[in-house]
């Protein structure tokens, strides 16, 4: 059985009796405060429901093909865990975004230990990073892969951190302009500038690639200032794709983004590191290896998967019982907006200064002179 503590002080309980429904009664020896032991059936239904959706068990393998499961459990599905406020300043924070359809984007933060906070947006945009990014201090350094509206939204939320692009992302765009084949030589060099990217460990290996980068750049000026004429009569660069590439790789060494990783202020105090794996492979990947053993979930259902997930990986989950009392449902949100609606209904219905109708336009005066002493 197991032991019973006591929720004021924390000790532990000795039985004391029984009631007159003949429930067994505990008493605290320290506190002496005296209380019954309910079963908590919500909050093992609660851990059924978090086991099967983290593991890879289908309901099809369940008694019953899973109604009884379905059942007890679906209730779950309407709760909506939410992300905590963090406060305390971190050196490293990695984020990124993980699509789960069309038009549904959940923004992931994390450290290198737990989910910090996530956000539900259509699309990856500047307001949508803002809303993730205000609850979570702010940290030395942050890892991305460049997003959309990133920088902007670290501009305004954490101006002091320090931004590093993940160097693998950076090397995979620079390989979908030239391919791993390139059919010049132009392109062949810059493909293995790019794989260089990614050996860098030192600072001044990576002056010494700057300085390959903007040689190459003086090497094939002429040849990708060529021009075509295309089918409408339009001219337009012969190597646009490699023109691409040239100006992703100067724009994030003018941003100083780049080598991020190799700064000073950083070496002495922790490694910091200069891809994103940390969230990709240890959060993503995961998130969609879940998605993928429960596949054919609504979208919507989906997106709460991923909200069970990254809450109970937070740092200090609340304890199933709890989650059932203080985390929004469906019907609670749905309440909120209602309230609010009619709120909006009820000022508009009311008249303003100028709106109203004026006493004079309903009734006559008498325009006579009275004149008073």
């Amino acid at each position: 059985m197991n032991q019973i503590n006591c929720p004021i002080c924390g000790n532990k309980c000795v039985k004391a009796g029984k009631t007159k429904a003949g429930t067994q009664r505990w008493l605290c020896k320290k506190c002496k405060t005296s209380l019954t032991h309910k079963i908590d059936n919500d909050s093992k239904e609660l851990q059924i429901f978090l086991d099967w959706l983290f593991g890879k068990e289908t309901q099809s393998i369940m008694p019953g093909e899973g109604r009884t499961f379905r059942r007890k459990t679906a209730r779950f599905w309407d709760i909506w865990p939410m992300p905590p406020k963090i406060e305390e300043t971190k050196d490293v924070l990695f984020l990124d975004g993980i699509y789960l359809g069309r038009k549904a984007c959940v923004l992931i933060c994390c450290d290198e230990k737990n989910v910090l906070g996530w956000y539900l947006c259509r699309y990856e945009h500047a307001g949508a990073w803002i809303a993730l990014m205000k609850r979570i201090a702010e940290p030395r350094m942050v890892v991305s892969d460049g997003g959309t509206g990133f920088a902007k939204a670290l501009k305004k939320v954490w101006p002091i951190a320090k931004h590093q692009r993940c160097i693998f992302h950076v090397f995979c765009q620079i390989k979908r302009y030239t391919t791993s084949k390139p059919n010049t030589l132009a392109g062949v060099e810059l493909y293995c500038l790019a794989k260089d990217l990614l050996k860098i460990k030192e600072k001044q290996e990576a002056e010494t690639w700057v300085t390959r980068f903007t040689e190459w750049i003086k090497k094939y000026q002429e040849f990708l200032s060529e021009m075509t004429v295309d089918e409408h009569g339009n001219k337009r660069p012969t190597h646009e794709r490699l023109l691409k590439a040239e100006r992703s790789l100067l724009k994030l060494i003018k941003e100083n983004t780049l080598f991020t990783y190799l700064d000073k202020e950083f070496i002495n105090d922790f490694i910091a590191p200069s891809t994103n794996n940390r969230i990709e492979g240890g959060i993503n990947s995961r998130l969609r290896e879940m998605l993928k053993n429960h596949r054919g979930l609504s979208i919507e259902r989906r997106i709460k998967a991923v909200y069970w997930w990254c809450y109970m990986h937070s740092p200090e989950p609340l304890s199933l019982s709890e989650i059932i009392k203080t985390m929004p449902t469906d019907r609670s949100i749905a309440a909120i907006y209602q309230r609010m609606n009619d709120k909006s209904r009820l000022e508009k219905s009311l008249s303003l200064w100028g709106d109203a109708i004026v006493w004079s336009d309903l009734h006559k005066t008498d325009k006579s002179f009275t004149e008073w002493d």
